[in-house]
This record gives C-alpha cells, sequence and structure tokens, in this order.
C-alpha cells in the first residue's frame, strides 16, 4: 500500500488510556503516514507530558480534563485535523463524537456511549454532514469487515463475540461474593476499570449491540451474542445463502485501530497475527442471561427505543463508579440499572432531550444505590 503524499493528521481524545495509548503506539509505528495534533487527557498529566514532548505539541494542543465537554468539542473540530480518535470513557464523550462528525472528519470510534446515549441525534450529525464513523470496538471492526463480503439485503444475522468476562460459568451464588480485584481481571484483554466491569457483568456486549444497530442499521432480531472464551473470533456476518464471514485474530485492540485510522486500507505491519499451527479449539457457547442479566436489559432498551438506551448507559455508569467505591455489590450493578430503567427514559429527540434523560438517569440511579445501602 502506498503511503499518502502528506501524512494523515489525527486528533487522540483520551490518550493516556489504554486505547489511547496503544493509538499512539500504532501511530509512532507509521510516522509517515500520520501526524498526531491535539491530545486531550484526563487526571495523568505527567503521561500526557511525555505524549505531547514525543509529538512535539505545544500545551494548547495537549489539554487535560477530558470531562470539560467544550474542550473535547473544540478539539475533535479543529480545522487541521482529519481524523479524531475518540477513547475518552463514558458519555462524556458525546460532544467529540458530534463535533467531529458535524465538521466534517472520519470519527475513529471507541466511545460507544456517545453512540448509545443519542442514537438519534447522531445519525442525524452522520446524514447532514461528510463525516463518517468507523469502529474502533473489535466486535464492531469485525462486523465492518465481514459485512463488506456481501450487500446489506443478504445479511440474515450478525454475532458478537463475547470472552465471558472473569465469571464465566460462575453461577449466581458464587458471583455474590466477587470483588472489585475480581472484576477487573479480564482473561484475555487489558482494558480500562469502567470497561473491564462492563465485560464483566455482559453490559459491555449489551452496549454494544446497541451500537451495532445505530452503526450498521441493523434490527434487534438480526444481532446475536455468543460466547467465545479465547476471544480469536471478534464478530461473524451469516448471509442469506449460509456463508459465514468471520474476523479471527489475537486480542491485539491495535489492529482495529490501525483499521479505524485508515479504512479501507489496511496497515501493512501485523497485530495478533494466528499461528494456526498452535492455535487449537475455538470454543462457543450462548450466554447465560439468568447470571448475567444486564445483556437482557440491553435488549429490551434497545427495543424499547427514545430514552431507553441513554437510560441504560447513564445508571450502567453510575451503578458502575459505585461498585468501583465499593457502595454496592457487583450483582446490585444490573438491579440499580433495572430500577432505574422502570421509573421512565424520556426520550433521545435532540441534544438537549438526551442530556435531560443523562441527568434524570443518574439522579434516579443514585437515589436507587441510597435505597439499596439504607435497606
Amino acid at each position: 500500500m502506498t503511503s499518502p503524499a502528506s501524512p494523515v493528521r489525527v486528533v487522540v481524545l483520551g490518550s493516556t488510556g489504554s486505547i489511547g495509548t496503544q493509538a499512539l503506539d500504532v501511530l509512532a509505528r507509521h510516522r509517515n503516514r500520520y501526524e498526531v495534533v491535539a491530545l486531550a487527557a484526563g487526571r495523568n498529566t505527567d503521561l500526557l507530558a511525555e505524549q505531547a514532548a514525543a509529538w512535539g505539541l505545544p500545551t494548547e494542543r495537549a489539554r487535560s480534563g477530558v470531562a470539560e465537554p467544550e474542550l473535547l468539542a473544540e478539539l475533535a473540530a479543529l480545522p487541521d485535523a482529519d481524523v479524531v480518535l475518540n477513547a475518552v470513557v463514558g458519555f462524556a464523550g458525546l460532544p467529540a463524537t458530534l463535533a467531529a462528525l458535524q465538521s466534517g472528519k472520519r470519527l475513529a470510534l471507541a466511545n460507544k456511549e456517545s453512540l448509545i446515549a443519542a442514537g438519534p441525534v447522531v445519525a442525524a450529525a452522520r446524514a447532514t454532514s461528510t463525516g463518517e464513523i468507523v469502529p474502533v470496538d473489535s466486535e464492531h471492526s469485525a462486523l465492518y469487515q465481514a459485512l463488506r463480503a456481501g450487500a446489506r439485503h443478504e445479511v440474515r444475522r450478525v454475532l458478537i463475540t463475547a470472552s465471558g468476562g472473569p465469571f464465566r460459568g460462575r453461577s449466581r451464588a458464587e458471583l455474590a461474593r466477587v470483588t472489585v480485584a475480581d472484576a477487573l481481571a479480564h482473561p484475555t484483554w487489558d482494558m480500562g476499570p469502567k470497561i473491564s466491569v462492563d465485560s464483566s457483568t455482559l453490559m459491555n456486549k449489551g452496549l454494544e449491540v446497541i451500537e451495532a444497530h445505530e452503526l450498521f442499521g441493523l434490527d434487534y432480531d438480526e444481532i446475536d451474542v455468543v460466547v467465545h472464551p479465547q476471544s480469536v473470533v471478534h464478530g461473524m456476518v451469516e448471509y442469506d445463502d449460509g456463508a459465514t464471514i468471520a474476523q479471527l485474530s489475537m486480542p491485539d485492540m491495535r489492529l482495529p485501530i490501525g483499521l479505524a485510522l485508515g479504512a479501507p486500507d489496511r496497515l501493512d505491519e501485523p497485530f495478533g497475527p494466528i499461528d494456526w499451527m498452535t492455535l487449537g479449539t475455538l470454543d462457543f457457547e450462548p450466554p447465560d442471561l439468568e447470571a448475567f442479566p444486564a445483556l437482557g436489559l440491553a435488549y429490551a432498551a434497545g427495543r424499547a427505543g427514545g430514552g431507553a438506551p441513554a437510560t441504560l448507559s447513564a445508571a450502567n455508569e453510575v451503578a458502575v463508579e459505585s461498585f468501583l467505591a465499593g457502595s454496592i455489590a457487583w450483582t446490585e450493578i444490573p438491579l440499580v440499572v433495572d430500577d432505574v430503567l422502570q421509573r421512565g427514559t424520556g426520550n433521545a429527540d435532540d441534544l438537549d432531550s438526551v442530556l435531560d434523560t443523562d441527568r434524570v438517569a443518574r439522579t434516579r440511579a443514585r437515589a436507587a444505590i441510597e435505597r439499596r445501602a439504607a435497606a
């Protein structure tokens, strides 16, 4: 593949997190093809300073405080940027998602919550601009690749794989005793705390189902989840004629990151190549919806539409924060989310309504947690 005449200019939001650091590794390996023009991070200012020095960025182009919506939107809309990698965790990434799309940029999206919470708003931004979304999540990257094998009307269903997290196979009684350290010990992926907990509850997979619906225009009946503990098959598309096209690689997020930055072109460096002589078996099994009810809650919220996905995402963020702080048990996370969903979900017709739905859901989630503590 021939490198472009001038480097593609990239903004990395969430640069000190797991996705951000791996993205910068990919970019550093291909400096002839890419140039980093801005960075944003949270509290890890020392690492941010190191990253800025490595790319020769002035202070105004390497900013801390990723929870500031205006700052993220400003960087995402920089006129000298071509690609915005949004790796901010949680709803705080929404302003950057909208700003990147509205300014006609490629959005390499690792921030699933913004798409889930504001699906109709993001869809409107995509429809009225030249901006595009290429997913960074390994599962959606797999679907993005496998969907190129046929026409949309030929798709029977897609399958999103789940490792099953650290608690695969455990009973509900066993799950009542898990700790924060247990939940963070993911068997195959190295991820941040929030995403690791979401993976352990299977909420991450539920959010990915909603994200697949938004990204690819799939009905919920066309999206299935299958547990695959080896995390080698990342996603599959089954076509009407019985053919299933799958994307396989060893777990390495640098592969989908590299593809999102330059798709449909691929990097000329392999990440996660498979040694087929030593791979062994690939196992698949259905998810245990009784032990992991979060997945069912996500399907129900996605099918309900309106503000339900935003409510689900916001309530889950609050519940996960409380679990990480030791305020609730792991098994209480989906209970808090369900409590909030049962109290109404608002709507997501425009940005103001999304913000209001998110605010109300967080308030109700905190109240639900307080009620559980008082019980």
